[in-house]
C-alpha cells in the first residue's frame, strides 16, 4: 500500500518504520526542518540541550521497532539503566535518592524519612499489580475495538476493577498506603508524566512507579535525540521517504474515505493516511469539512511546561541526572495550576545529561534542563509569569542548593506553552493533550483510527494511549496491529 504519514514525531517515526517493514510504500511529511518534534536537540555556546522528553522509560518499545525491521537492537541502539532515577530536595534540607533498586529506595526512605521500608515495598508491589492487572489492556490494546473486549485476558481483569482504584484520587490512594506526606508527595508526582493532577487523577495512575523502579529508567548513548535519531535512521534503512518544510495542508475525502494529502497545493493520492499531527489540529486544519468529534476535541487539555536551557558554570555533586526540588504545598500548586495559574513557589525539574556525557557541556560546567509545571495556554501574560517565574525559581535552587545561582549562568534559552504550540502543534501548549484527571480519561481519548472516515489513522500523545514515550510508541503499535482487521465498534 501507499502510506503517507503525517509528522515525523516519535510515533510517526515508529509509525514509518511499522509500515516500511511489512514493505508498504511510506512517505511522512514533517513542517519542521528537523524529525522529532518535542523530541530533538540545540546547541547553545557550547551546550547541548534534549529539548523535550528528558526520562527514557520503558525502552522495549524501541527495542520492538528494531526487531520489527529484522534487525538486533543492541547493535544499533543503546542505553543504559540508571542507578538513580531521581535525587529529591525539600525546603528543611531533607534530601533523599530514589534508587533503581526497590529495596535500596525503601533503606533510603526509611533512614530519610523514617518511613517503614515494607509501606514503600507494599506501595511498589501495588503498583506492579496494578500494572500487570491493567498495563496490557488500557496501554497495548485499542479500547475501541470489540475484539479487545471479547479477548478472555481482558474478561478477567475487568472481574477485578474494583482493584484498580478508579474511584479514588491518586493522593488518597498514596495516602493509604504510605501516610508520611514527604512520601505521599514524591509519589503524587507521578501523575505529571502525563499532565494530570495527583489530587484529581484517578489511583490507577499509581502504575507509574512501576515503570521506574521495577522496569527502570534509562539513559540512550548520546542522549534522548538518538532515541529519534535511531528510529529516523532505521525508517529510512527500511525505505521511508521523509519530505521536511512540508506541512500538509488538508487530509482529502471521497465518499467518507481518506484517499490522499494535499502538498504545498499538490494533490498527493494513498491507500492509508495515518496523522501524527495533535488531533485537535487535525481534525480542524486537516479535516474541516468532516464530521467534527467536539466532545473529544473539547475535553480538558493537560498541562504545560516552562522550561529553562541553562548553560551553569559549575559541576554540582549534589544533583544527579534527574533531580526534584518540591515545593511546601503541592496541593496549592496543583490548585492554582487547574485555575489556570502558577505558584509562587513551584515544585522544580532540574535534568544534566552532562552527568553521563560529559561533553554535553564545557569542561566544569553542566548543561541544565530546568522545568516546571504551567498550565496549558489559555491568553495568560506569559511574559509576566516567566519573568516571575524565572526569579522565583532562581531563589530557590540558590536557597536549597545553597549556591548563587545567577552569577553562575553563562547562556539561555526558553520554551513555553506558546513556542511549544507554535513548534510542535500541541494544541494550547498542553504537552500530553487531554489531561488524565477524569477516571474515564482512558476510554474518552480519540481512538486511533476515525470510525467516520475509512483509512485515516492516528497516532501520537493527543490520543490514546497518552502522552510521553513510550504510550507514543505504543500508539503505533495499535495501528500497525488494527490497520487491516475488521470495523471498529
Amino acid at each position: 500500500m501507499k502510506i503517507a504519514i503525517i509528522g515525523a514525531g516519535i510515533a510517526g517515526l515508529a509509525s514509518a518504520v511499522r509500515m516500511a517493514s511489512k514493505g508498504h510504500s511510506v512517505d511522512v511529511y514533517e513542517a519542521n526542518a528537523y524529525p522529532g518534534g518535542k523530541l530533538s536537540q540545540f546547541e547553545l555556546q557550547g551546550y547541548r540541550f534534549d529539548a523535550g522528553p528528558s526520562l527514557f522509560t520503558m525502552p522495549q518499545y524501541v527495542d520492538e521497532l528494531f526487531q520489527a525491521a529484522g534487525l538486533n537492537p543492541a547493535e544499533h541502539f543503546r542505553y543504559q539503566r540508571l542507578p538513580i532515577v531521581c535525587n529529591y530536595f525539600w525546603e528543611d534540607q531533607t534530601r533523599l535518592s530514589a534508587f533503581a533498586d526497590e529495596t535500596e529506595f525503601a533503606s533510603e526512605v526509611e533512614q530519610k524519612l523514617g518511613v517503614e521500608a515494607a509501606k514503600l515495598l507494599q506501595s511498589l508491589a501495588d503498583s506492579r499489580r496494578k500494572y500487570e492487572l491493567s498495563g496490557r489492556i488500557f496501554l497495548e490494546k485499542s479500547l475501541h475495538r470489540l475484539d479487545t473486549w471479547l479477548n478472555l485476558s481482558v474478561a478477567k481483569a475487568m472481574l477485578k476493577i474494583p482493584q484498580f482504584d478508579l474511584f479514588t484520587s491518586m493522593n488518597k490512594v498514596n495516602e493509604r498506603m504510605v501516610q508520611h506526606p514527604k512520601l505521599v508527595q514524591l509519589l503524587n508526582r507521578f501523575a505529571t508524566y502525563n499532565g494530570s493532577n495527583p489530587y484529581k487523577a484517578p489511583g490507577l495512575l499509581t502504575i507509574i512507579p512501576h515503570f521506574e523502579h521495577h522496569i527502570g529508567a534509562f539513559y540512550p548513548e548520546g542522549g534522548m535525540h538518538n532515541i529519534t535519531q535511531s528510529v529516523y535512521e532505521l525508517a529510512q534503512s527500511k525505505g521511508a521517504r521523509f519530505h521536511f518544510n512540508a506541512p500538509v495542508e488538508e487530509i482529502l475525502l471521497k465518499k467518507n474515505r481518506a484517499v490522499g494529502i494535499k502538498v504545498n497545493q499538490e494533490t498527493l493520492h494513498y491507500d492509508r493516511i495515518i496523522s501524527n499531527m495533535d488531533v485537535f489540529h487535525a481534525y480542524r486544519r486537516l479535516l474541516p469539512h468532516a464530521p467534527q468529534p467536539e466532545k473529544i476535541l473539547r475535553q480538558e487539555k493537560s498541562t504545560s511546561a516552562l522550561i529553562f536551557y541553562w548553560g551553569v558554570q559549575r559541576e554540582s555533586p549534589e544533583l544527579n541526572m534527574h533531580n526534584i526540588l518540591f515545593s511546601e504545598d503541592y496541593r496549592h500548586e496543583f490548585d492554582l495550576l487547574s485555575q489556570g495559574k502558577v505558584s509562587d513557589d513551584p515544585t522544580v525539574y532540574i535534568n544534566i545529561t552532562s552527568k553521563h556525557t560529559p561533553g554535553d557541556a564545557p569542561q566544569g560546567c553542566e548543561n541544565w534542563f530546568v522545568m516546571i509545571n504551567v498550565p496549558y495556554n489559555a491568553g495568560q501574560d506569559w511574559d509576566a509569569i516567566i519573568a516571575r517565574s524565572r526569579t522565583q525559581i532562581i531563589a530557590k535552587i540558590s536557597r536549597v542548593l545553597g549556591v548563587n545561582l545567577p552569577d553562575l549562568i553563562a547562556c539561555e534559552e526558553i520554551l513555553e506553552p506558546r513556542s511549544i504550540e507554535s513548534k510542535t502543534w500541541s494544541h494550547l501548549g498542553a504537552l500530553y493533550g487531554t489531561s488524565s484527571n477524569d477516571r474515564m480519561a482512558a476510554f474518552m481519548r480519540h481512538p486511533n483510527f476515525s470510525s467516520k472516515i475509512k483509512n485515516l489513522y492516528f497516532v501520537g500523545g493527543s490520543v490514546h494511549p497518552g502522552g510521553g514515550i513510550p504510550l507514543c510508541l505504543l500508539s503505533a503499535k495499535i495501528v500497525d496491529e488494527i490497520m487491516d482487521k475488521s470495523p471498529a465498534i
